[in-house]
């Protein structure tokens, strides 16, 4: 029989290891941002278009590589960063795997860009899907520039399972935010389709975070620090009344390496317990410093799982660590019953510089001088005489064989609206045929049977048909607020706000003004209280940006959707009779009423013969 296996050709083996280390733009992003950082650069920029699809470049001013590393770099397992096995448990560098650039050269057109110091001339090469088109000297800066084209033109069916470009950028600003908040000591800058998104200068590291995200940012803030011989903790975590509703503001960095850990994510969840509402999530921005013997990194292509050796312990230094914070500034209650509350210095001005105290002396005072007492009247006013307050009593009598036919006569303000209410009860009628049951499903009777519906994707469905009519066919009635609304975003999401703000005024939002990182509303939806506005727009947000539930549906169809999905009743929620009913009937009204806007059920029915079965 034949031999049967065979050695793949490298650029097979190149597109295979592309979709591991090259699942989209953000992929290329990552590696190319952390080769410059291993160059030792000290500013970086990124040039992105169409979210990276048409172009990713990265500019940096490192060391640069010579002639033969520059075409060396796109060898597969080619790397600078490791010699032996041994290096894997000793890094100290981003990369070490050696197959990014042969993975991106596989499946763009990428153009280098190199020189070192010493060099009078630099290299540029072309490549394009592996093939190596070109190769000459060039006059470049010090430093490396390579820029990625046209990702995936090679791989249609991979280019086809990218998202539209707001997903696309969403993740691109992610893998930025992740490196510029590991490495505040290195200026970064960022540029799509030709206008500067970020310009982070050399800061530390709470000013990094602060240009990232805003300068409310700063007031959010609580810092946490703690050395031991296993761990060193450094960093910030976000005080829980600006708890968000989606896990954005949260980073782990290991050694400056950015990572994901659910483990670790348990611990400040822990640490905050009692402390957060039902539903929200605390920021934190977290520095982790271990012995590089003490994890494995090599686990994961994309290298954001590491393996910790021993888990339990940095667990609880963590958690301790961040209580330990919370209770230092007076952010989570402490009971200590020797201590003075009275002498606690608050935090904001534990730093300031104490003044001495100035002195005043009255120098003509004089204990023993006498002072003459004057019965002059200052009152402005004539004093009417004690007497006419019994002119106030004249009326009443006070006898007791009277007292009860004296109030008889009175008639109060209560009886009038003491006597509607009884009214109202008379009127409700008792055939209602709907029951709330476990404050989750209206179950109510049909002909046939039984009907069981379940009220959050119900209401969802309502509310879905009513807001699409709203935005597409009329405008919604708003309801103005008494003092305006004031809410706080990042840059990337007020944008976002910004786009949609005519499809929002369709459903009844009203804003008077939408700046660069707060926005001011006047006016909300009908029925929408003002405490569940930021609530919505976060949720909004959210969905915009991983564009839920498909990237097929129109921007006005997920407003719809999201907007539904924040203001339905909630399971859990009790609603009166007339609610059931009026949700019933609306629902049945809909054009679509077996499925909630997601496409899941939002009703069963059952038979009486199907009953009857069950008793049989």
């Amino acid at each position: 029989m034949a031999d049967i296996i065979q050695l793949l050709p490298d650029h097979v083996a190149n597109q295979i290891a592309a979709g591991e280390v090259v699942q989209r733009p953000a992929s290329v992003v990552k590696e190319l941002l952390e080769n410059a950082i291993d160059a030792g650069a000290n500013s970086i920029k990124l040039i992105v278009k169409d979210a990276g699809k048409t172009l990713v470049q990265v500019i940096d001013d490192g060391k640069g590589m010579s002639t033969t590393d520059a075409r060396l770099s796109f060898e597969r397992h080619a790397t600078s960063k490791i010699r032996t096995a041994d290096d894997l448990f000793l890094l100290n560098t981003k990369g070490f795997r050696g197959e990014a650039l042969a993975s991106i050269a596989a499946i763009a057109h990428v153009e280098l860009k190199t020189k070192q110091e010493q060099d009078e001339v630099g290299t540029s090469i072309e490549i394009e899907g592996s093939n190596v088109v070109s190769q000459e000297m060039v006059v470049t800066p010090q430093g490396t520039s390579i820029a990625v084209k046209n990702l995936f033109f090679n791989i249609p069916a991979r280019r086809n399972f990218l998202k539209s470009d707001t997903v696309e950028l969403r993740h691109v600003i992610d893998e930025f935010h992740r490196v510029a908040l590991a490495h505040p000591n290195i200026s970064f800058s960022l540029y799509n389709n030709g206008s500067e998104t970020f310009n982070l200068p050399v800061s530390n590291y709470r000013q990094r975070i602060v240009n990232i995200f805003g300068n409310k940012t700063n007031e959010k803030l609580v810092p946490v620090e703690e050395e031991t011989e296993v761990l060193k903790i450094s960093g910030f975590v976000g005080k829980p009344e600006f708890a968000k509703r989606t896990r954005g503001e949260q980073y782990f960095f290991v050694n400056n390496r950015f990572i994901k850990s659910a483990y670790l994510n348990h611990a400040i969840s822990s640490a905050f317990e009692g402390l957060l509402k039902n539903g929200t999530h605390a920021s934190y921005f977290l520095n982790l410093e271990v012995d590089p013997k003490t994890i494995d990194i090599n686990i994961h292509p994309t290298k954001t799982e590491i393996k910790f050796d021993d888990e339990h312990t940095l667990y609880a230094l963590l958690r301790s660590a961040v209580k330990h914070s919370l209770g230092q500034f007076n952010i989570a209650p402490v009971l200590d019953f020797d201590r003075d509350a009275n002498l606690d210095t608050p935090y904001y001005i534990s730093k300031d510089r104490v003044n001495v105290p100035k002195i005043e002396v009255d120098k003509g005072f004089n204990p023993f001088r006498e002072e003459k007492k004057s019965f002059t009247s200052t009152m402005s006013y004539k004093k009417e005489p004690t007497a006419g307050w019994e002119s106030l009593y004249q009326e009443i009598e006070v006898k007791n064989d009277n007292i009860e036919s004296d109030f008889s006569d009175h008639k109060f303000e209560s009886e009038v609206s003491t006597g509607t209410i009884f009214e109202e009860d008379k009127k409700i009628d008792n055939g209602n045929t709907t029951y709330q049951l476990h404050n989750k499903y209206i179950v109510s009777t049909i002909k046939s049977g039984m009907l069981v519906i379940d009220q959050f994707r119900a209401h969802q469905r309502i509310l879905y048909e009513d807001f699409l009519q709203h935005i597409t066919i009329s405008k919604a009635v708003s309801q103005q607020l008494l003092f305006p609304l004031e809410l706080h975003f990042t840059k990337q999401e007020t944008d976002i706000i910004s786009n949609l703000k005519e499809e929002l005024e369709s459903t009844g939002f009203i804003f008077s003004s939408i700046l660069e990182e707060t926005m001011q509303i006047t006016g909300v939806p009908v029925g929408v209280p003002e405490s569940e506005v930021s609530i919505i727009l976060e949720q909004l947000i959210s969905d915009i940006e991983n564009e839920v539930p498909d990237s097929h549906f129109s921007t006005t169809d997920l407003l719809a959707k999201s907007m539904a999905k924040s203001l339905a009743i909630k399971p859990g929620q009790s609603i009166l009779k007339e609610e059931q009913e009026h949700l019933v009937n609306k629902l049945f009204a809909c054009k679509e009423p077996n499925v909630s806007p997601t496409n899941r059920t939002t009703f069963i029915t059952m038979t009486v013969d199907e009953l009857d079965k069950k008793f049989r």
